[in-house]
């Protein structure tokens, strides 16, 4: 049975479903799985997660220098690419428009140097009968850098990772569901 470490909010059924970042890592040392349901339309919900390009929505006071992310849409994070920056460690590296938005760590950045490569999708899922509702599923994979970062990684990042990310989707959530 997966700890609630590997699985915080999420289904059985959503844990078997394909992610876009399952074709980065072939096969993962780790995955983790993120979950929150969001009454907001899966655009609008999308377009909370367009806002990960400029702040991470966790912990502002530990990982982002304590400067608040924003509270409001930013008119523009809406167009987002493959290529562009996210959280400032994190590559775009596939997007569907209302759909996902997949990040991987910049290649050769102090962040893949400590945690290994770490690729993530956020996955909006629209609620069959309720167009005002979706879940916000994430997929974290990760290959552990070798050496004794890689032998700590291997018991902290699942904990901390557990803890960031929830903050961050109950942040999206809220700010999605007070989205007019």
């Amino acid at each position: 049975m997966p700890s609630i470490s590997e699985t915080w909010g999420t289904t059985a059924a959503e844990r078997l479903l394909t992610f876009p970042c399952d074709q980065f890592i072939a096969n993962p040392e780790a995955t983790v799985y993120r979950g929150v349901t969001v009454h907001a339309p899966a655009a609008t919900v999308f377009r909370w997660l367009c806002q990960l390009r400029v702040a991470p929505y966790s912990y502002d006071w530990i990982d982002n220098a304590g400067k608040q992310s924003p509270q409001k849409l930013t008119p523009g994070l809406e167009d987002v690419a493959v290529g562009q920056t996210a959280m400032r460690i994190f590559d775009i590296v596939a997007v569907e428009k209302d759909r996902h938005l997949t990040l991987r760590f910049k290649r050769g950045s102090d962040a893949s140097r400590m945690f290994g490569d770490v690729v993530v999708s956020y996955l909006v899922l629209p609620e069959a009968n309720a167009a005002e509702r979706c879940r916000l599923v994430a997929k974290l994979m990760v290959t552990y850098p070798p050496g004794i970062y890689g032998k700590v990684m291997r018991r902290v990042l699942p904990w901390g990772d557990l803890i960031m990310m929830r903050r961050q989707l109950l942040n999206l959530k809220r700010l999605a569901q007070e989205t007019e």
